[in-house]
């Protein structure tokens, strides 16, 4: 049986990425790709299996419809995107190797996402045969417009029944329009069931100053009784070339780890995270627990990592294998 839609919302940018790991000081050309933080998750899904449809607003120009067709080739529906007046959004990416940090240089002023205004999506035809409705802490940072927006589709989504997840995703530069994280993400927060962060995305959108993970979950549900689970990936950073992750979650009642993966030849970062909370949702709408959830999330980032661009290519069938730990690095024939 088919599962219902799940729906992501949030800006998507033209990617442009200095050649395998060149420098912005030394490439004379860029490789162009489209993506954002939120349409990541609905294109990873979609190659999952699940149906999903991304919310957007572009420019009414040629850039605009090469954006919405990058969408369509990942399989995402793009019927509920909206066109109008601005840029699109642009940010530049230097790949670090070893002891090189990697580097994102961001151009996405006055974008047309930027100037999304409340009214301009018809949220109650949007999430008709939606179970999911997913946003991030990057879209309220975006703009009023934006935040006004994100907190309309949170809103019609708790009526319309769906489960709400939200990745805060603290973005200190973004935050420019005259309201800080503080002012804006509680409110929005307070609306979601399932929240990604960590102790110091709570410190900066929350006020919430606990170093340990556990306890600062805990006082998050304590201020906001609507969240049920909260989760994050822990990263150890050895080089740009070599980190190892894993995954915790807090559903209220235990702390559950996953399984820790040493990535040792990391090909492309960006979009991890969101190959995490892809995994992560797969999983809960196939009714699996916690655990195997942040076990197949956490399978699913690591295998991000060896994949370039920002969307996770890998099936369902490779993560599942590898957090059986079969096939692992293998030529198969």
């Amino acid at each position: 049986m088919t599962p219902k839609k799940v729906i992501t919302f949030g800006e998507i940018m033209m990617r442009l990425s200095a050649p395998a790991f060149a420098r912005f000081t030394q490439t004379d050309r860029f490789q162009v790709l489209y993506a954002g933080s939120e349409a990541n998750v609905a294109a990873s899904l979609a190659i999952l299996g699940v149906p999903a449809a991304h919310v957007t607003r572009f420019p009414d120009t040629d850039l605009g419809v090469a954006a919405t067709q990058s969408l369509m080739r990942c399989g995402v529906e793009v019927q509920h995107i909206v066109y109008g007046d601005g840029r699109l959004g642009i940010y530049f990416l230097e790949n670090g190797a070893m002891q090189r940090s990697s580097k994102i240089i961001y151009d996405r002023f006055d974008s047309a996402f930027a100037r999304i205004t409340t009214g301009e999506i018809d949220w109650s035809y949007v999430f008709q045969d939606a179970q999911w409705f997913h946003w991030t802490g990057i879209t309220p940072a975006i703009s009023q417009g934006a935040a006004d927006v994100c907190a309309e589709a949170i809103l019609a989504a708790r009526k319309s029944g769906l489960t709400v997840s939200g990745d805060i995703n603290y973005r200190r530069n973004l935050w420019q329009y005259g309201k800080s994280a503080t002012d804006v993400m509680p409110g929005l927060i307070e609306m979601t069931d399932i929240i990604v962060g960590g102790t110091t995305d709570f410190e900066n959108c929350l006020n919430i100053s606990e170093k340990n993970f556990e306890k600062a979950c805990q006082q998050v549900m304590r201020q906001f009784p609507v969240v049920k689970k909260l989760t994050s990936t822990h990263r150890e950073s050895i080089s740009s070339s070599h980190n190892k992750i894993n995954a915790r979650l807090w559903n209220g009642k235990q702390l559950l780890t996953s399984a820790t993966y040493d990535l040792t030849h990391i090909v492309d970062r960006v979009g991890t995270g969101d190959a995490y909370m892809a995994g992560l949702i797969y999983k809960w709408i196939h009714q699996q627990s916690d655990q195997q959830a942040i076990e197949f999330g956490i399978a699913a980032s690591a295998l991000k990592h060896s994949i370039e661009g920002d969307v996770n290519l890998a099936t369902a069938e490779e993560i599942e294998l590898l957090v059986k730990g079969e096939n692992v690095g293998k030529l198969l024939r």
